[in-house]
């Protein structure tokens, strides 16, 4: 009698779990197939990471646009090569000289992490020489729009940021800048652009009532600059490498800089991570070399290896499949402990980027990343279910001519479909 009520429990059991997988894929592809969708790519792929089971698959093994679903690779390759602590210079000490090379640390002086811990260090020595020529990229990413410079969301690269490499302006009582070096750079004019595409001329409109950050034109020479006027002390550049005899100074938790990409889709500080990673590689900061190294050696079971080209999603070059993100989403969530990876995570009608959308029933079901570009909408993540499953996901929209705001909205019924059912 046992056997027979434990054979019964085990096909309740199973056909439970048929019917909420026929459900799913009952009520989900007539949504993708809809007229909204008919003129545009779509791709979605969920997963059972404790089953190991696909629930729903479509186009998943197709390439798309994604925007800045690409943070999800750059967080990933964060935490499989940075410290718990961001490494913020290396540095030796040659008789009385320091000598100096960044790492890409995107916190030194930076408005929101106002960390002073490598300001402090360098104050301690009256003669610093800094190397500036260990990055050897372009300032900006592969396929980036040329008549993008003068917006946050296009900052400038660089070895040794400072103040996050953006001019903040606001109004309170006369124009308040930062750095204040800049202060006879800012025309107080209403005007089409608000810096010169090849020099750092600012304009902002004093009747603004909001914080702008307008990103600052890099040289080796302003990098110098802003060091000697944040030390208050001269500055030499030296044209020789440190040499293999380095030490680190280490400056935020990683995290808070991981929460704030994630949070706020920041692209500037995912360049900047990527940056960070190349040199726990080798004296050479590359993002091209850090790329390859993920994967060549730690994504090599990739079925569709992705066309990957910066840290933030910003160029329209970059090439992923729904599958590929599912990945690597399922391998942190075997390796980082749940809390931690959902707190880096914006999470739905709460936090980020996913504030306004997808919002619990009463608490979060999706921690996800977003991605947007014109005509673009992805996101990829994991969800909640109501019966206490973790489901890992990525949505994927390109080309679409309709309203972004429609497109979510079909997104959340689905995702909701899949919460109650699953």
């Amino acid at each position: 009698m046992g056997k027979i009520l434990s054979i019964s429990f085990i096909l309740i059991f199973l056909l439970g779990c048929v019917s909420s997988k026929g459900i799913i894929q009952k009520n989900v592809r007539p949504v993708l197939e809809a007229q909204l969708f008919e003129n545009q790519f779509t791709g979605f792929f969920v997963v059972d990471p404790e089953k190991r089971d696909t629930l729903y698959s479509y186009n998943s093994e197709k390439y798309f646009t994604p925007a800045s679903n690409t943070k999800i690779y750059t967080l990933f390759t964060s935490l499989e090569l940075l410290p718990d602590s961001i490494p913020a210079l290396k540095y030796n000490l040659q008789n009385d000289t320091l000598f100096v090379e960044g790492t890409g640390d995107p916190s030194f002086l930076h408005p929101y992490f106002k960390d002073s811990t490598a300001l402090h260090f360098l104050k301690k020595h009256r003669v610093i020489s800094l190397y500036v020529d260990n990055f050897q990229e372009e300032h900006f990413g592969p396929g980036w729009a040329w008549g993008d410079y003068q917006w946050y969301y296009s900052t400038e690269r660089s070895a040794f940021p400072l103040y996050g490499n953006v001019l903040t302006v606001y109004e309170k009582q006369g124009l308040q800048v930062s750095p204040a070096l800049f202060e006879d750079k800012v025309i107080p004019i209403d005007y089409v652009m608000q810096r010169e595409e090849n020099e750092n001329r600012f304009y902002f409109d004093p009747t603004r009532k909001d914080t702008v950050e307008i990103p600052l034109k890099l040289d080796s020479t302003l990098i110098r600059t802003l060091l000697e006027d944040a030390l208050q002390r001269k500055v030499s550049i030296t044209p020789n490498p440190l040499g293999e005899e380095k030490s680190i100074v280490y400056s935020v938790p990683s995290d808070s800089i991981y929460a704030k990409m994630m949070m706020d889709s920041d692209n500037f500080l995912a360049e900047q991570l990527l940056i960070l990673a190349s040199s726990t590689l080798s004296d050479t900061l590359n993002t091209g070399k850090v790329r390859n190294h993920v994967l060549d050696s730690l994504l090599t079971d990739l079925r569709q290896p992705p066309r990957w080209v910066d840290g933030s999603g910003l160029s329209r070059y970059n090439l992923f499949t729904p599958q590929s993100m599912v990945h690597v989403l399922h391998l942190m969530y075997q390796r980082i402990p749940r809390q931690r990876l959902f707190s880096l995570f914006p999470a739905g009608g709460v936090s980020g980027t996913l504030e306004n959308w997808y919002p619990g029933d009463p608490t979060p079901y999706i921690y996800a990343k977003t991605g947007s570009l014109g005509n673009n909408h992805c996101v990829s993540g994991y969800l909640l279910t109501k019966s206490g499953k973790t489901l890992i996901f990525s949505f994927m929209n390109n080309h679409f001519r309709i309203p972004s705001s429609e497109v979510k909205k079909r997104m959340q019924s689905i995702f909701e479909t899949i919460r109650d059912t699953y």
